[in-house]
Parts: structure tokens; C-alpha cells; sequence
């Protein structure tokens, strides 16, 4: 449900969660508190000593690793060939008026 879209106020009332106001804030607070992060460490370390995780196999994406030092500025985007002759012959010139 998490992924679907499902507004907080449409949770299933059999789910026992209350009004979706106080999902909504507890999810919040939760975060706020640091308790995904742990359930996350407390989860990897019991699969680990279990034997259920293939560190072999593990890959990291990079968007999930924060730069150390903010990282590189964006960069200026440069202009291509095409829009610079665009550009040159979108007005013109003196040269090209005609004289009367």
C-alpha cells in the first residue's frame, strides 16, 4: 500500500491503525526517531549471523550514498554545434541588408 498511492484516510479500519492522521503521524515520528534506520542494522545483522544474506552478491547504488563533502556543483550545460548555427543565422547581419 505504501507504494500504491493509497491516501492515509482510505486505510482499511480492520487494520487497526486508527484514523489515517495518526498513521501518517506516527510513520513521521518514527522517522524522525531513527527507528527505521535501526530496524534496518537490527534486521541485516540476524540475517547476516543466520547465513540469509550473499554479500557476494550485494550492490550499492550510488544515489543512496551521501557525497562526503557535498560534492561537485552542477555543471554548465555546453551548447551544441546545431544551436550555435541557429543561433548565427537567426538575425541578421549588415552585411545582408539590402541597400536601396
Amino acid at each position: 500500500m505504501l507504494r500504491s498511492g493509497l491516501p492515509w484516510e482510505m486505510l482499511p479500519a480492520e487494520m487497526g491503525c486508527g484514523s489515517g492522521m495518526s498513521c501518517w503521524r506516527r510513520l513521521r515520528d518514527w522517522q524522525a526517531a531513527g527507528v527505521w534506520a535501526r530496524l534496518h542494522q537490527v534486521l541485516l545483522k540476524r540475517m547476516h549471523a543466520a547465513g540469509e544474506i550473499d554479500w557476494g552478491r550485494a550492490s550499492l547504488d550510488g544515489a543512496a550514498v551521501p557525497a562526503k563533502k557535498g560534492g561537485l556543483p552542477p555543471a554548465r550545460t555546453r551548447r551544441t554545434g546545431a544551436s550555435r548555427a541557429q543561433s548565427a543565422t537567426s538575425s541578421p547581419t549588415p552585411a545582408a541588408r539590402r541597400s536601396t
